[in-house]
């Protein structure tokens, strides 16, 4: 289940994948503490007898975790940094394994890598101004931004069920909570930095709602029985096939009409997956995503709530539909706090956007020699189908 937030908020979509980074200043290593400086050298003159049994010892190297993948105005980023960046994402492509090829989880695994070292210069920036702004962000704030959120849901729920639902969508709450911290002090940051240009009137989410009106349509819900021709013999004709599951539907009719109950024939005759649940299939818009076919829907909406079809035949088979509900469009008033949380949202990131780009230029970010990033192509199938 898609949790309204993450369609709602292209801000948090740039942050959710955001830990706690421990970027850390250029300092000594511990093998460099320890060696001695041009005032420490101690010579010592006694005769030492060779071990003939000691093992010749081995050049120090350096720990893959600790090597520098950029320094941004004088801090390292380093390996480790980066693998608490994307563990949750790694674990998260760890339990789709079984269900996806595995060159495709490793294309995954690389394009998550790549894509996350820039992700960690914005932050490190946006971080480094908002420590300058004496930016804080409380835990009070944050619960009452996870309460906002809950609130925006469809329909709303508790702060309990919000949480069941993040860790549905495979994310550990607690990180997220943390996640959301670091996402607010950005947010404060931008609204510090453009304080004319987030704010959000009504007429601007009036005109939003003009603008998006299709997302908000008038919905039908209803239960159907579907009777199939039988075809499975390949000799079978398929007129005849036709011929008798509209028969079988207009007795059903028949019976309905008489006064049967509709939905124990359905949970009895219906080849639809939701016979079992006596036809419904909940609400529907007359067209566009979640619509029936066109002569399905068209039938539905002709009928008023409790109103009962003529035999109705699609691309599926036969149908008997029965209204059971109709939703209005969706007005302003109802959804105008959702759209303007949903403005505000997209003004925080264009101007985040905006704001880093500055940062950026004014930024000293330096790689390694060797290690500047490359671009990841996106995951494909065998044959060259991108994975969506």
């Amino acid at each position: 289940m898609r949790i309204y937030f993450l369609r709602a908020s292209a801000w948090v979509a740039i942050f959710c994948a955001v830990c706690s980074l421990s970027c850390r200043s250029k300092e000594p290593s511990e093998s460099d503490a320890n060696k001695p400086g041009p005032n420490t050298v101690k010579i010592d003159t006694k005769t030492v007898t060779p071990d003939v049994n000691a093992v010749e010892p081995k050049t120090a190297t350096v720990r893959p975790a600790d090597n520098v993948l950029v320094t941004v105005n004088g801090v390292d980023i380093t390996e480790a940094d980066l693998q608490i960046l994307i563990k949750p994402d790694l674990d998260r492509l760890a339990k789709q394994a079984a269900n996806r090829p595995p060159a495709i989880i490793e294309q995954y695994k690389k394009m998550v890598r790549q894509q996350a070292l820039p992700q960690m210069i914005k932050i490190r920036l946006l971080e480094e101004k908002a420590k300058q702004a004496n930016i804080t962000v409380t835990d009070e704030d944050v619960t009452n931004e996870l309460t906002k959120i809950a609130s925006l849901q469809k329909p709303p729920v508790t702060l309990e069920e919000l949480k069941k639902k993040i860790e549905a969508s495979g994310y550990n709450f607690e990180q997220w909570k943390d996640q959301m911290r670091t996402l607010l002090t950005h947010q404060k940051l931008i609204t510090l930095e453009y304080p004319d240009k987030v704010k959000v009137t009504e007429e601007d989410t009036k005109a939003y709602y003009e603008q998006t009106k299709s997302r908000w349509p008038e919905q039908t819900r209803a239960s159907h029985i579907l009777i199939k021709p039988d075809l499975s013999d390949p000799n079978s004709d398929p007129n005849e096939a036709n011929a008798l599951a509209k028969a079988k539907a207009e007795d059903l009719l028949k019976q309905i009409k008489e006064g049967a109950d509709f939905a124990e024939l359905a949970k009895a005759h219906s080849a639809c997956p939701s016979g079992p649940g006596g036809g419904d299939l909940s609400f529907f818009p007359r067209t566009g995503k979640g619509s029936m076919v066109a002569e399905f829907s068209d039938a539905a909406f002709a009928l008023e709530v409790d109103g009962i079809s003529d035999v109705v035949k699609t691309t599926h088979g036969y149908h008997i539909i029965k209204v059971t509900d109709r939703r209005e469009g969706l007005s302003f008033e109802q959804v105008k706090d959702s759209l303007m949380n949903e403005l505000v949202q997209r003004r925080l990131f264009e101007l985040g956007t905006e704001y880093f780009e500055k940062l950026k230029g004014e930024a000293k970010i330096v790689y390694p020699p060797g290690k500047e990033p490359k671009p990841a192509a996106p995951p494909v199938l065998p044959g060259g189908t991108p994975v969506r």
